[in-house]
């Protein structure tokens, strides 16, 4: 009795379970048997387009194919191989292997040609499936291409605007749904699902392709004159913080990016050295490196001194050829000196003593306090990746010694966009802009989906300073040490620099010029920063021509007077 009550109890228990599983929990197990038998393919979306601020496409997609293979569909094997080693030049074994490959599917291929595809959809092979797919195309190749960046295998931004805007250009991939048997041959009586891919929003830049190229070729001029290793030239509206050209050569193929840019022999590379050298390819010198800025910075100490009120322009100094501070002699670039000379004319000669004075009087406390008011001691917050920090003493470690050399621009370091956001604030009246190159985005039709908006600070400098600080660099170019940067008819605001770069016993130097014009009312600054030229490498001769060129060439082009 003991047994049959037993054998009953368990017999119950299997029914109940039973009951459960077929009744209770039916929908859910009719699911999962139902997705056993679905076999899913991806359909990718279009890639948003990448505009200029005139509509021309920069970055937009290719139509390819991403070939693949079924192996319980396959009826003819040989000819599967054959053909895929044929039409898409893979080896037999490697056609072979991927035939074999016992998977609900195995890619084979991906960026085929579409002209490649139709011919491989053209066999009508069982078991072979081509899928269409997006390959990122750059018409203009090397135009901007620190800028825009690029996308990977996966059509997913890598570096620049293709990354800092994933989110906008990306679109929702669609898919492609097919029931199969036990033995995973598609039914095809019982059809196919298909959820349309949903294509990326465009992105649309204040970057104009033509200022963009003239600024490319500029730099690409200076840096083969000069033997340089590099040429960064930034153009931006100092008012709203858009930019229009930001060059820095050389420049790689945007369609080729992982190609190094240089004569240098990669055959004997690392994996880890050959990506180390792209990644040095694709750095935007402007963004992702700092410098020391050198007399440039000059503005930022006389727009602090003037808010200060520990100098004004007609303030009288005298240049030996040095400043002794503490225990250090500290030359000017002029070794035997200015003599006597206004904070105006210290300036137009870019006189060292003039500025260490200046900072002096401040003292460390004062211009520690400007330098952060200022906006230097954070990012800029441009929307491209990898923006560096300055690099900037701590305030109690300087002494009178760093507070001399900071004046004029040495022992500390920024990037070129920070200089050029911060002369920026400096020169229209004193606000604080958010340099940027995105400006709307749109569908696919140009409906607006959003505009961009950025950040702005007011209050850095009083519109007073503001206006002195312009006077100042408009002699600077009229009479001073930047007229090789004077346009007739035109008036032109700047300050020219050279600096030495670390170890100082090397003997290599960073030329530039900042300029900007109208000198009265600001509405494009540019600078040109020229990386180890060879021969001759003061800013002013080099780096000034290099931005008066441009200035003569776009200013008439953008309807820009004065």
């Amino acid at each position: 009795m003991v047994v049959f009550a037993a054998c009953v109890l368990m017999l119950m228990g299997l029914m109940g379970r039973m009951v459960y599983l077929m009744v209770i929990r039916s929908d859910y197990y009719a699911k999962k048997a139902e997705q056993l038998h679905e076999r899913e393919r991806e359909i990718k979306a279009a890639r948003g387009r990448i505009l200029d601020c005139k509509g021309e496409v920069l970055a937009d997609n290719k139509a390819v194919c991403t070939i693949s293979v079924i192996h319980s569909q396959i009826k003819e094997p040989e000819k599967v191989i054959r053909m895929l080693e044929k039409e898409l030049g893979l080896s037999y074994e490697t056609a072979k292997k991927r035939v074999e490959t016992v998977s609900a599917i195995e890619r084979v291929k991906t960026n085929v040609e579409k002209s490649v595809g139709d011919k491989i959809r053209s066999y009508g092979l069982e078991g072979v499936k081509v899928d269409e797919d997006f390959k990122r195309d750059y018409p203009y190749e090397e135009l901007a291409s620190k800028v825009l960046g690029f996308t990977g295998g996966d059509n997913q931004g890598i570096i620049g605007l293709e990354v800092k805007y994933e989110d906008v250009l990306q679109g929702v991939n669609g898919k492609i749904l097919t029931t199969t048997d036990a033995r995973g041959v598609e039914l095809s009586e019982l059809g196919e699902y298909r959820a349309e891919p949903v294509p990326g929003y465009d992105l649309h830049l204040s970057l104009d392709k033509n200022i963009q190229m003239y600024a490319q070729q500029a730099a690409e001029k200076v840096k083969e004159e000069k033997q340089a290793d590099a040429v960064s030239i930034l153009l931006l509206n100092p008012q709203n913080g858009e930019i229009y050209a930001n060059a820095n050569v050389p420049e790689f193929n945007l369609n080729d990016p992982f190609t190094l840019n240089t004569d240098i022999d990669t055959s004997g590379m690392t994996d880890k050295e050959l990506q180390d050298a792209c990644n040095q390819m694709w750095r935007n010198l402007t963004i992702n490196d700092t410098y020391e800025p050198g007399s440039t910075f000059k503005i930022i100490t006389m727009a602090a001194g003037l808010s200060q009120g520990v100098v004004h322009l007609d303030d009288r100094f005298s240049c030996p050829g040095f400043r002794v501070v503490e225990d250090r002699r500290i030359h000017c670039h002029k070794r035997t000196g200015h003599g006597a000379e206004s904070f105006v004319e210290g300036a137009m000669n870019s006189c060292n003593p003039v500025f260490i004075d200046v900072g002096l009087r401040l003292g460390v406390d004062n211009y520690y306090r400007y330098f952060q008011n200022f906006g230097l001691l954070e990012k800029t917050g441009i929307d491209l990746p990898g923006e560096a920090d300055t690099i900037m003493h701590k305030k109690e470690n300087i002494g009178e010694v760093e507070l001399a050399t900071i004046s004029f621009g040495q022992s500390f370091q920024i990037t070129p966009i920070q200089l050029a956001t911060t002369v920026s604030s400096l020169i229209n009246g004193g606000k604080r802009i958010t340099p940027h190159f995105g400006v709307k985005v749109t569908d696919r039709e140009g409906n607006l989906v959003k505009t961009l908006d950025y950040k702005e600070q007011t209050g850095i400098v009083t519109p007073e300073v503001s206006e002195e600080v312009r006077y100042i660099l408009e002699k600077v170019v009229s009479e001073g040490s930047g007229k090789n940067a004077a346009i007739e008819g035109r008036t032109i605001g700047g300050k020219t620099a050279t600096s030495q770069t670390l170890p100082r016993s090397a003997n290599r130097y960073i030329s530039s010029f900042l300029g900007f014009t109208p000198a009265d009312n600001p509405q494009v600054l540019g600078i040109c920063v020229i990386h180890d030229p060879q021969g001759v490498y003061y800013g002013g001769t080099i780096a000034a021509p290099v931005i008066k060129d441009i200035f003569e060439n776009i200013l008439p082009y953008m309807g820009i007077e004065g």
